[in-house]
């Protein structure tokens, strides 16, 4: 992996391939046949269908259809308060729901103006690298899986479920958080929460390097991922991938870094990015930012200040509940923003966040009042997804597991 260069590389020859192939086997030259791979298919890891032209067994056209889990998520928040739809933000990227609740609150903060304060931030940034962690340790797993190393799924699983426990200790719930709120968080962190996460990131850290001894010289696993699925550098930057996707390619480009919200700049860490823009390279990037979120937990945990997670006192955020029970005024303002909602300032915004799948961003266009006018999701599975009809043409259709499972994709957020 390196920052310097870029080698170019060429999408397979069709033509070539199915003559190479034709060469190779006393089959009759015949008709090219048509094959549905999903929307119900393991290695498409959802709902996602992909239309296949082959000769053989060689892929020479691709159509990905996708909407199949479309749910109408941004009419949705059009006819919510601004802290109802966090909910729907776990149903995004659900294998990273406090990134997204993150994300989110963040657009909204922007319209209005608010910064967190520092315990607020940093608790923020704990949540969404945990998120990073859990989202790879998966994306590495399962395409681990779809190629054959069934023990490495395993490995990962068990640190990820380690990380279920922790969101279930910080938040109350495992899978779907709804943690974040406009202006703060639900709670602060409970007592014991420290020395647990500090005791996970020590394991997982040994465990990614039991992974790395299983994979990164693995010649069964290096002949189904190098040089599988090349992106070059100007295809990522010209189908818009983001993350892992766009750095595997050989773009240093990280929001963390590039654009820093919640003082991600104090926080010491490096943008992890390789050249040769195939499979593997995108299995080892994501095995290096692991160890990049865990060395950016322990700075967090090292340097936690203390304070409130939440804004201070405001008309727009809800009072404490104790002064609600004790007083008519603060009784009178909860019910108002609980019924009216926040009252947000006239105004367009985009808030974009670095993610585990890449820039998860909001663009939110307000007209005042407690609702959003119009919010438009920028989800990077979709975009990541875009290249396959000139990506998977050419290769075979074993490899269309390890292609999809190196791009680490969810359909909830592309489809939304």
């Amino acid at each position: 992996m390196s920052s310097t260069s870029t080698t170019e590389y060429q999408a397979p020859d069709v033509a070539a391939k199915a003559a190479e192939y034709h060469e190779e086997t006393t089959d009759l030259m015949g008709e090219k046949m048509v094959l549905n791979m999903g929307p119900s298919h393991p290695a498409t890891h959802g709902v996602l269908r992909l239309i296949l032209e082959l000769d053989g067994e060689i892929i020479t056209k691709a159509d990905p259809d996708v909407g199949f889990l479309h749910r109408g998520d941004e009419k949705i928040a059009e006819n919510m308060h601004y802290n109802q739809f966090v909910p729907y933000t776990d149903r995004l990227d659900y294998l990273a729901p406090l990134a997204n609740n993150v994300a989110y609150a963040c657009a909204v903060e922007k319209l209005m103006g608010w910064e967190l304060p520092p315990r607020g931030q940093a608790l923020r940034v704990l949540c969404c690298e945990l998120a990073r962690i859990s989202s790879h340790l998966l994306g590495v797993g399962v395409c681990a899986m779809d190629v054959g190393a069934m023990t490495v799924f395993l490995y990962t699983f068990t640190e990820r479920e380690k990380i279920y426990n922790l969101c279930e200790q910080l938040t109350g719930a495992r899978f779907t958080t709804s943690y974040t709120r406009v202006g703060g968080q639900l709670r602060d962190m409970p007592a014991g929460f420290e020395q647990a996460v500090r005791k996970f990131l020590d394991e997982c850290s040994a465990t990614i390097e039991e992974v790395s001894k299983l994979l990164d010289k693995n010649k069964i696993y290096q002949d189904r991922m190098c040089d599988i699925g090349v992106i070059s550098k100007e295809a990522a930057i010209a189908w818009g991938l983001t993350g892992p996707n766009l750095r595997a390619s050989g773009v240093s480009r990280d929001l963390r870094k590039d654009r820093p919200y919640l003082g991600y700049e104090k926080y010491d860490f490096d943008v992890i990015i390789a050249e040769e823009g195939d499979c593997y390279a995108r299995y080892q990037v994501r095995m290096e930012e692991i160890r990049q979120s865990i060395k950016i937990c322990k700075q967090v945990l090292d340097t936690m200040p203390e304070g409130p997670v939440n804004l201070a006192e405001s008309k727009s955020m809800l009072p404490n509940k104790e002064k609600v029970l004790m007083s008519m005024e603060e009784l009178i303002h909860h019910f108002i923003v609980a019924t009216q909602g926040i009252d947000a300032p006239p105004g367009e915004v985009y808030f974009g966040a670095e993610n585990p799948k890449g820039e998860l961003g909001f663009y939110i266009h307000s007209t005042g009042g407690g609702v959003p006018h119009r919010l438009k999701i920028r989800s990077p599975s979709f975009c990541n997804l875009s290249p396959l009809s000139i990506l998977l043409p050419g290769h075979m259709i074993s490899d269309i597991p390890a292609v999809l499972g190196s791009l680490d994709f969810v359909m909830g957020e592309c489809d939304r």
